[in-house]
């Protein structure tokens, strides 16, 4: 891996806001989340550690956070504004704290219900998540926590996110598809509940895979969900 620093590392992204962690890192945090989770929620319990709790609401974090799961950009104007966005759409939050061992202190856990739509639709592939993640200083954030499975996704690049049962096969199955497909893979990680048990596999990839290819990984006997994630 390079250690160039980008102009974005040294001046900071585009933002509304005080914070490049607190506001800019927590409204990517939040679209991270909602992009991972397929759709707009129907409600979200969001859970705050840390400075994230202590600080939330002066530098504008719960604002930021509700933002990023309305689909918002860290520069939209509309931050400000995100609660009145949400209640207009119908999306309902609630906010907590907690304390949490060996956690960054800009972490936040997102509790995320579906609409009953988008639970309907079978092709979404939407259902309650939870999902864990932590803004890491200028507008860098990382998901570290799907359900009970490690992780660790920062929105850079587009993602596969492919739960399936720990078997032999399964892996160079999804990625002969993927070659097939003409889709290359940037990097890989599987974590596993206990041999044999459920797993997670998460492909970052250097181009969105059509559809067919997606149908493709989603018919493999051994995999039970199949979610894109755009990079954000």
């Amino acid at each position: 891996m390079s250690n160039n620093r980008s102009i974005f590392d040294i001046v900071g992204p585009i933002m509304v806001g005080p914070s490049s962690s607190h506001t800019a890192g927590a409204v990517r945090l939040g679209e991270l989340a909602r992009a991972i989770f397929g759709a707009q929620p129907a409600s979200a319990r969001i859970v705050l550690h840390g400075s994230f709790a202590a600080t939330g609401d002066g530098h504008g974090t719960k604002l930021a956070l509700v933002a990023g799961l309305l689909g918002m950009k860290p520069d939209d104007e509309r931050i400000s504004h995100a609660f009145d966005v949400a209640r207009d759409s119908d999306m309902t939050v609630i906010f907590e704290d907690i304390e949490l061992d060996e956690a960054h202190p800009n972490t936040a856990i997102f509790h995320l219900e579906p609409r009953k739509e988008d639970l309907q639709d079978a092709q979404l592939g939407v259902a309650p998540l939870t999902i864990t993640g932590s803004s890491v200083g200028g507008g860098n954030v990382v998901v570290t926590q799907i359900e009970n499975f490690a992780i660790n996704a920062t929105g850079d690049l587009p993602l596969l996110v492919i739960e399936h049962t720990d078997q032999p096969g399964v892996i160079h199955a999804v990625t002969g598809i993927l070659n097939e497909a003409g889709i290359n893979i940037a990097a890989m990680d599987v974590s596993r509940e206990m041999r044999g048990a459920n797993a997670l596999m998460l492909i970052e990839c250097d181009a969105k895979p059509d559809a067919t290819t997606l149908k493709r990984i989603r018919k493999q006997t051994q995999v039970h969900s199949v979610r894109f994630v755009p990079a954000v």
